[in-house]
């Protein structure tokens, strides 16, 4: 994942008409600087790294103001939140077995708005696939869930 400079972040802050602080440029930085889709309490280990008096609920509550603003994204994965600093339009793979999430640039059939559209009547702005299974590094490691059956969700810190 590209990583925009510091000055990138402030520039972005300051659009929105917030004061640049060291807790949000950090909390910013860190969801912006991975493609694993934190949880808030990851984010939360990351900050206190470099600034080790921060409270997890000024991370939750700066997710949150970011996440309103546009400048990342939130999204619900297996009932616990997951943010993600990569906020162009692109849909995710969530392997199954090991609980990674996986960005994918290439977009599914970009007529499938208009065609959803034509079909309903329904005015499509935009849309979200989510595809699910096994990653590559799961399809070629031996052994299948209990049972047989299906590989199980496991929470995995990401």
């Amino acid at each position: 994942m590209i990583v925009p400079s510091d000055s990138q972040f402030q520039a972005d802050l300051r659009r929105q008409g917030w004061r640049v602080t060291n807790q949000r440029r950090l909390i910013l930085e860190v969801v912006r600087g991975t493609d694993s889709h934190p949880t808030a309490e990851w984010v939360y280990h990351k900050v206190r790294r470099r600034l080790p008096r921060i409270s997890l609920g000024t991370v939750y509550r700066n997710l949150k103001l970011l996440a309103e603003e546009g400048l990342i994204r939130e999204r619900d994965s297996r009932g616990f939140g997951r943010y993600d600093g990569n906020t162009a339009r692109h849909d995710h793979f969530t392997c199954q077995r090991c609980g990674r999430i996986f960005d994918l640039e290439a977009r599914v059939d970009p007529a499938l708005e208009r065609r959803i559209g034509a079909r309903t009547g329904f005015a499509v702005t935009h849309h979200r696939i989510e595809f699910y299974g096994l990653c590559s590094a799961c399809v070629i490691r031996p052994g299948r869930a209990k049972g047989g059956e299906r590989p199980t969700l496991r929470r995995r810190r990401p």
